[in-house]
């Protein structure tokens, strides 16, 4: 099961349960894709200044960024299903991204939340041969999603 939650400031967005249905299919098209239809995940939307506190917290990083992944690789002990771990992602830096590369933010939230659960699943982008493998397999599971973005959008 992938569990989806926005941030309370996101309640009146008008677009944001495309948002959250959207997020949701693309984690469950790279779980399938990665053949761990059965695990479980959650993702949280939310604003910079929450990823920052998690990414100064976590990575001793103190800047905002897209996406956050952070690994569990246990047991959910109520469904006994694989708990991946959980996303976060900025709605702000995800809406800014898509305008400023000329794409949806639909497109982009799609981009993160393939993103982010390949790094639950253990792919990385750190060595040139990962990072390659990582891209390919993102980009294959975008294009089976319809999504417009096909070559990482990421800086990394």
């Amino acid at each position: 099961m992938i569990y989806v939650q926005a941030e309370e400031r996101y309640e009146t967005d008008r677009d944001l349960e495309v948002y959250l249905h959207r997020l949701e299919v693309a984690a469950q098209a790279c779980l399938e894709a990665i053949h761990q239809q059965d695990a479980e995940l959650s993702i949280l939307l939310a604003d910079d200044e929450t990823i920052q506190r998690f990414n100064r917290e976590y990575r001793g990083l103190d800047a905002p960024t897209d996406v956050l992944s952070f690994p569990a690789g246990e047991m959910d002990p109520e469904s006994g299903a694989q708990y991946l771990g959980d996303i976060i992602i900025s709605l702000p830096r995800a809406q800014a991204q898509a305008a400023a590369t000329g794409h949806s933010p639909l497109d982009e939230l799609q981009l993160l939340a393939v993103h982010g659960v390949l790094h639950l699943a253990g792919y990385d982008h750190a060595a040139a041969q990962d990072k390659a493998a990582m891209w390919a397999l993102q980009a294959q599971v975008l294009a089976d999603l319809g999504c417009a973005i096909r070559g990482p959008a990421l800086s990394e």
